[in-house]
């Protein structure tokens, strides 16, 4: 096999590669001759087929295979000794005839070309220095939570004469509760879904289409009203988005909530046995949560690090991939209106060129997290897998069963779970290796967005 270099630009390589003649009819017959020894024709004995009836009928099939399989185990050998590691599958042009149209007899020749992943050196782990912010869960959190679980576990009750006597308005104010039936209209016709009875609205609450449960401020038992209101934009049903519409609406109850007592027996309707058991539980879910907070702003701390060390050259077609990418999802973001407001007064070239640097941010990032994961033997275990596959089925209650099928049917979602494992196990061992300094701070602090990061770009 003869091997020509023709282009070494940067990461980008060409190689001109010839595969004698002999060669490739050595493979042909050989294949041709195993055949045979197999081959039933009618009018010959099994294997005693002859070489010109074999070659008449199968000699195109067995010469494509043969190109095909020379072709792959010529560049197979190219890579594996000159080390050369593509960034994607290498591009294969044929130069010499198709030995399938009389081509036989010929050397096989190809172009080769590819662009390579770039020698990665690995970064003084040692010498970055990280602060890890830790807040904790204070009493006064946990008995907020205890207090908007009883406020959720509430009891709804009527409103006695005496009560309501005893307001400055006896009508419905923030804070209560109205049972009612309604009917929504668009253009006095009712419309599908806007009939309902004996629906709670919370006087002062969000639940409702934007001034809903506003108009209700002040009404009364049995008091029927018309309201009117519009649908928000991005409203989910979209013969309904940005319509205006009519409720009539009758009150039958004017409520009060009462919140549940704060005690044993709530801890009981959560599953728990005493308060305390409840407080504990909340404790360590509020510490959860403010601990992953802490681990996603040191992620941040070590991935903008690392890009500022990562110096080597990105593939410009791993850069092409990513940026297209980016830009389809900006695009479609303009198109629908739901441009960032730092982005919508940028011109076309501004924007190409901030999210052309992030794309080539993002791929050597990728690969120097891949290359520490690959030198530093870290895999992801068919355990770790399956048990993010478990976490993804059990987003879809009651399908979980269909969705563990799904993933064994297609591999490749299998695969897209893999990669932010792999990813956070990389993080985690950086992280022990460097110079991080935890710092307690109060969970505002903990919450607030650092006023610039291009890990959060």
């Amino acid at each position: 096999m003869q091997v020509t270099e023709t282009l070494s630009d940067g990461l980008k390589r060409a190689y001109a590669i010839v595969v004698p003649a002999a060669d490739i009819e050595t493979r042909r017959m050989a294949r041709l001759t195993s055949l045979g020894k197999t081959l039933r024709l009618p009018g010959f004995r099994p294997g005693k087929v002859p070489m010109p009836v074999i070659r008449q009928r199968y000699g195109n099939a067995v010469s494509a295979e043969v190109m095909e399989e020379s072709v792959n185990d010529a560049t197979r050998k190219v890579l594996e000794e000159r080390g050369l590691r593509p960034a994607f599958q290498p591009k294969v042009d044929l130069v010499s005839a198709d030995p399938t149209s009389g081509g036989a007899g010929k050397d096989l020749e190809f172009k080769l070309e590819m662009e390579l992943l770039p020698e990665i050196p690995m970064p003084d782990f040692g010498a970055l220095s990280l602060t890890r912010l830790k807040a904790l869960a204070s009493d006064e959190t946990i008995d907020k939570a205890l207090a908007d679980i009883a406020a959720r576990s509430r009891e709804l009750v009527e409103l006695t004469e005496e009560e309501l006597a005893s307001r400055d308005a006896p009508g419905a104010a923030a804070g209560d509760v109205l049972k009612v039936d309604f009917l929504g209209k668009i253009d006095d016709v009712p419309f599908e879904g806007g009939q309902a009875s004996d629906i709670n609205v919370d006087i002062g609450g969000s639940d409702f289409i934007p001034g809903f449960a506003e108009q209700l401020v002040g009404a009364k038992a049995n008091e029927a009203r018309t309201i009117s209101v519009t649908f928000p934009a991005d409203y989910g049903a979209e013969n309904l988005a940005g319509k205006n519409a009519t409720f009539d609406v009758t009150v039958k109850q004017h409520l009060k909530p009462v919140p549940a007592a704060v005690d044993d027996d709530l801890a009981k309707k959560m599953g728990l046995e005493t308060l305390e058991e409840l407080r504990i539980a909340i404790s360590e879910r509020i510490q959860s949560e403010y601990d992953q907070l802490g681990r996603l702003r040191v992620k941040r701390q070590l991935l903008d690090a690392l890009s500022d060390i990562a110096m080597f050259p990105s593939p410009e077609s791993m850069v092409n991939q990513e940026f297209d990418q980016i830009w389809q999802r900006l695009s479609a973001d303009k198109e629908a209106g739901k441009l960032d407001d730092e982005d919508k007064d940028k011109d076309e070239d501004t924007l190409r060129g901030e999210y052309r640097a992030i794309a080539e941010r993002r791929v050597r990032l990728g690969l120097l997290l891949a290359e520490i994961g690959r030198v530093n033997g870290l895999t992801v275990t068919p355990d770790e897998l399956n048990r993010a596959m478990r976490v993804e089925a059990s987003r879809y209650p009651g399908q979980e069963v269909q969705m563990m099928e799904f993933f064994r049917k297609y591999p490749q979602m299998t695969e897209s779970l893999r990669g932010p494992i792999f990813e956070e196990k990389v993080v985690d061992f950086v992280l022990e290796l460097a110079n991080v300094t935890d710092q307690v701070v109060t969970p505002e602090e903990l919450a607030k967005e650092p006023e610039a990061t291009t890990a959060a770009a």
